[in-house]
Order: C-alpha cells, then structure tokens, then sequence
C-alpha cells in the first residue's frame, strides 16, 4: 500500500478502524460497520446502496448515532437530525511545549467512571460506558477532582484520533488541555502512528490551538446524525 492510500482511510475513519486496530467493536452489515454502541456512536460504509438496511438494522441497537462521511441512504424510520460537518485535522511532529502538570493514566474503574462523567457534563452524546476501553485516556487532578482530561478514540494501523479534549469550566484557561494533548500525542507517535482528530468547522477558537500546537487541517469530513422517528 502506497503513502497516498495509506492517508486515504482517513477519508472513511470508522471503517478504517473498524476495518483494521478495532475490529473487535465491531457490528457489520454488508458493507456498513458501526463500533457496538455501548463504545462509540459512529458508523461507516463502503457500500453505498446498502446503507439504508444497515441502518436502520443498528438503530434498533442505539436510537441516536452518527455515520461519519459521505451521506447514506436511510429509511423513514430515521430523521436525520443534523450534519456535523467537521475539520479533520492531522499532527504530523511531536507538540513543541512542556508538561509541567502531574499527568495521570485513567486505567482504574474508578477513574473511568470519573472521565465518563466530566466527558458527558462538558459534551453529552459521544463518550459511552466503555469508550474509555478504545484507547489511553489521560488526565489531571486538583484537590482529588478530575477537572481535565484527553484520550485516544478511533484506531487504525497507521492512525489514532484523539478526542475528549475536555476541561471542566472552573478550570479553564490554564494550559490543561494543551499538556494533555501534548501526552497524548506524544504516546501515539511512540507507537508509530499519527495523531488527528475532528472538531466543529464552526469551533473557531479550538481550531486555532490546534494550529497553535502544529495540527494542519486535512479536510472537511460529515458527522451524520440519526435518530430513530
């Protein structure tokens, strides 16, 4: 496989890591996959003309999802709520700053559980109960509370996506997210893999940290979300 298709699963990201690193999460139907929902809410396809069957086969799984890129047929079963169109952005060198916070790895069921609800306070509808079981999940404490946090979700052979870049409001503006971030991708490049990520093209001041860190945008990419009538 060339640079040029090894770049292009980025394209269709679930599929790709659904296809590939996490298989395991995976619930397929005949070209549609979508990781089983207490992981993530996502879907992807390869087979266009068969999307509607699938879809309407996993909601009966989970009422409120997304299928990541191009628009898929669907049914009048389901409404679709909205397109979350998105920056797919890509980390190509280590974030040039230093860590200067006590960084934690949320691997205990306390923990978890701790990272579940500060996800879901900041940013219902994309962390599950066992998301957190994707990937290496990072965080940072004050006074025995977790207040930020930042982990691995989507995985492939050649790519981690990093998400739940998250800070409980007390605490903004203090340089949590830019550490953790730093933590994060600084594990995935030890594992020879490239970090990227996806935030709300309309996010304007996330996107520009981003930059700020070194991550480039790649392109415009579709979160589709469904939900059952």
């Amino acid at each position: 496989m060339n640079k040029t298709e090894i770049i292009e699963k980025l394209d269709n990201p679930v599929w790709s890591s659904l296809n590939e690193t996490h298989n395991t999460f995976s619930i397929e139907y005949d070209g549609i996959k979508f990781y089983a929902p207490e992981y993530c809410p996502f879907g992807g396809f390869i087979k266009l003309e068969n999307s509607s069957d699938g879809i309407d086969n996993y909601s009966a799984k989970n009422n409120n999802f997304y299928v990541v890129g191009e628009k898929p047929l669907f049914s009048n079963a389901l409404t679709l709520n909205k397109n979350l169109v998105c920056n797919q952005m890509i980390l190509d060198k280590p974030i040039n700053i230093s860590i200067n916070e006590q960084v934690v790895e949320l691997k205990t069921q306390h923990q978890k559980t701790e990272l579940f609800h500060l996800v879901n306070m900041i940013q219902p509808g994309y962390f599950n109960s066992k998301t957190s079981d994707l990937g290496n999940y990072f965080g940072i404490y004050k006074d025995e509370k977790l207040i930020a946090v930042t982990g691995e979700r989507m995985k492939m052979n050649e790519f981690t996506e990093i998400s739940a870049v998250i800070t409980h409001p007390e605490h903004t503006g203090k340089g949590y997210a830019k550490q953790l971030i730093k933590q994060t991708t600084n594990q995935i490049f030890k594992e020879n893999k490239i970090p990227y990520l996806h935030v709300a093209e309309s996010n304007i001041g996330v996107i520009k940290l981003y930059e700020k860190l070194g991550f480039t945008t790649r392109r415009k990419i579709s979160f589709w979300n469904f939900k059952t009538t």
